[in-house]
Formats: C-alpha cells, sequence, structure tokens
C-alpha cells in the first residue's frame, strides 16, 4: 500500500506548486484566523487555481460556523473537508462533502472510541495535543498508542519531519502522513527541498515495507 500525502498550512502559489511537483496528493489551506498559516479567500483561490488536476484541496476549520463554511465552499474547488476543533459528528456530516475529524491524542483518548464516534468521517487525523493549540504544534506523540486495526483509516501527524517520517510510516502504517512545519522554513513559508526529502522519505518506507 502506498502511503498518502498531504502538505498542510499552504499559503503561497509556489508552495502548492513544490508540493505537487515532488509528488503530494494533497494540500490544507487553513481557514483559522489564530493560525500563522491563515489564508484568505482571495489567497486561497489563487493557490487553488494553481493545482494541477489530481492533487486533492483540503479546507481546514476549528470550531468554524456554518456560514464560514459554506462561502468557503461555495468559493473553492474543496474536496476534502478537515475539522479541527470540538465539532460533533453530525455537524461534520453537514457539508455534503467527504470529511476528516482531527483527534487530538492527549491523555485518555481512545482512538478506537473516536473512531466509532466519528465513523462516517473518511479518515482520523490523530495529532499532538498541547493545551490550547489545535494543531500545528510540531511535536510528536508516541505512535504506539494507535491501535494497528485503525491503521487504513488514519491520517498520521504531529510533529512529522523528513528525517522521522519514514520510521512513522513503518511503525504506524497509516494511510496518510500531514505535515506543516516540520517542512518550513519559516511560519507558513514552505521549503521545497524539505518538502521534496519528506515524500521520498515516505515512498522509501512504503518500498521497505513492500
Amino acid at each position: 500500500m502506498r502511503t498518502r500525502v498531504k502538505i498542510c498550512g499552504i499559503t503561497r502559489p509556489e508552495d502548492a506548486d513544490a508540493a505537487a511537483r515532488a509528488g503530494a496528493d494533497a494540500i490544507g489551506l487553513v481557514f483559522y484566523p489564530p493560525s500563522p498559516r491563515h489564508v484568505d479567500l482571495a489567497r486561497a483561490a489563487r493557490i487553488a487555481r494553481g493545482l494541477p488536476p489530481f492533487v486533492s484541496v483540503v479546507a481546514l476549520f476549528v470550531n468554524a460556523d456554518h456560514e464560514q463554511i459554506e462561502e468557503v465552499l461555495a468559493s473553492l474547488p474543496v474536496d476534502i473537508i478537515q475539522f479541527h476543533g470540538s465539532e460533533c459528528p453530525d455537524y461534520c456530516a453537514g457539508f455534503g462533502k467527504p470529511w476528516l475529524k482531527a483527534i487530538a491524542m492527549k491523555t485518555g483518548v481512545d482512538p478506537l472510541a473516536e473512531a466509532e464516534r466519528y465513523a462516517a468521517a473518511s479518515a482520523l487525523l490523530v495529532d499532538t495535543y498541547r493545551p490550547g493549540v489545535p494543531g500545528g504544534t510540531g511535536e510528536a506523540f508516541d505512535w504506539r498508542r494507535i491501535p494497528a486495526e485503525l491503521a487504513g483509516r488514519i491520517v498520521l501527524a504531529g510533529g512529522l519531519r523528513p528525517d522521522n517520517v519514514a520510521e512513522a510510516v513503518r511503525q504506524v502504517r497509516p494511510w496518510a502522513v500531514d505535515v506543516s512545519g516540520g517542512v518550513e522554513r519559516g511560519k507558513g513559508i514552505k521549503d521545497a527541498q524539505k518538502i521534496a526529502d519528506f515524500i521520498q522519505q515516505v515512498k522509501r518506507a512504503d518500498e521497505r515495507y513492500d
């Protein structure tokens, strides 16, 4: 099985282009104003227009109101919605799009229970927990907490970088991996070489597994 790659927190068309050329399966656009990787609709549209075919656009929200999400969906070719807050399953399912639900792996969280609760999600995105921060911490969590039976429904995030993603893929065998800060040279500014190195390491891990 090939591990898919999402490059999240894209803020510039040239970074989206670098991700696509390196072989990314998806890019993430962050519609959460407190984030340093937040994009407005005008910038998001410029990014999306420059993407080649077969690279998915993921729109990320954190406890956004219904109207904000609908405005983004009406303005952009969004393929998947990513909910990164405390959204309930019915709310996530109410937009007529495939969706991901992010789960912060704080102490006591049971991934199997969360998978059952969000059974309608295309996948669970498991991320590092830090109080008051919905994502993008740059820190990894203990990957052993992910049950093997969930691997095919997992997008693994949290502190992934070119120097550790191969081990993460070999250990977890997730459906996909998600990276943001680990391929940046500054907040919201991606590094094309780091993106290429990250995706190459994922491919090498897949080859070793096969």
